[in-house]
């Protein structure tokens, strides 16, 4: 037992240290002018990267589906010091949204620099009751626009050398219960990122790929579909936001928020008995 609590301190303390190890200085002048096109920016993480652009003096395009919430968005970006502002509203399950929303902030912006890759669809938090179909559909927002989107942007992001932010969760990284439709897009997510990160890495690209893991944010979506199931705390929407513009920023490959769900995913794979008895127990479940 005592040789388990220090090697878990242990991880601990190498979780932490490589959490700041990576972490590159972030110039904010950088994005200053920067051509930016952030998805799903109607609400939650999405609409505070928006906000958090704006402050560093971006150009942005968002989109979402709810046309609008995306106007009052757009006037709280230009009062905050967005140079230009623009939103485009998309249903990211349709087929040609995804790549018309890309040739909307081409035209707008003129190319891109950074594109931030953050919506999803929704899918309810509990067991999985053999609903094929809603897996079947989930993909589309959640994985097949994704594709689409980072091949029409590729171009433009090989002129600007431009960086592909994707936001991802620990579900990609490790499975959880009640979230098995969610957990397979994410889980597809990052393994096309991870070997497309390769490949452009091989071709000696200009564009770096950076894809977050994050834990439970405190958005509003969130909170309702996990709400008496989860006891674990739920972390800041506007500092995950800036988290994730300083990694595209700095085109880093990884992003773990909070720190501890970097943690987590060593363990996962050094302990799996104890991880998975942390994962089921953090939920209230009565059969």
């Amino acid at each position: 037992m005592v040789t388990f609590i220090k090697i878990l301190i242990a991880s601990i303390f190498v979780g932490i240290l490589a959490v700041f190890w990576n972490r590159s200085s972030f110039d904010p002048e950088s994005l200053r002018g920067a051509r930016v096109l952030v998805t799903g920016a109607s609400s939650g993480i999405g609409e505070q990267m928006a906000y958090h652009y704006a402050r560093f003096g971006a150009k942005i395009v968002i989109t979402a589906r709810r046309k609008k919430i995306l106007e009052k968005v757009i006037e709280k970006c230009l009062s905050l010091g967005a140079q230009e502002a623009f939103y485009v509203s998309a249903d990211m399950s349709n087929e040609t949204d995804p790549e018309n929303v890309v040739d909307f902030a081409l035209e707008k912006l003129g190319g891109l620099d950074y594109m931030v890759l953050n919506h999803v669809g929704k899918s309810g938090f509990a067991m999985w009751n053999g609903d094929v179909d809603h897996i079947r559909w989930l993909m589309k927002p959640n994985f097949f626009s994704y594709v689409q989107m980072a091949w029409r942007a590729l171009p433009s992001l090989e002129q600007s050398k431009g960086s592909m932010i994707v936001v991802s969760s620990m579900a990609g990284k490790m499975s959880n219960p009640f979230a098995a439709p969610y957990t397979a897009t994410k889980c597809a997510l990052n393994g096309f990122f991870g070997s497309l990160n390769h490949e452009l890495a091989m071709k000696k690209s200009n564009v770096s790929i950076s894809i977050c893991t994050l834990g439970l944010i405190d958005t509003e979506s969130a909170l309702n579909a996990v709400r008496g199931i989860i006891t674990t705390p739920a972390y800041p929407a506007t500092e995950a936001a800036l988290n994730i513009i300083i990694t595209g920023a700095t085109r880093q490959q990884e992003l773990y928020y909070p720190w501890f769900t970097y943690v987590m995913n060593l363990t996962k794979d050094w302990f799996p008995s104890l991880t998975n008895h942390i994962i089921r127990n953090a939920l209230n479940y009565n059969p």
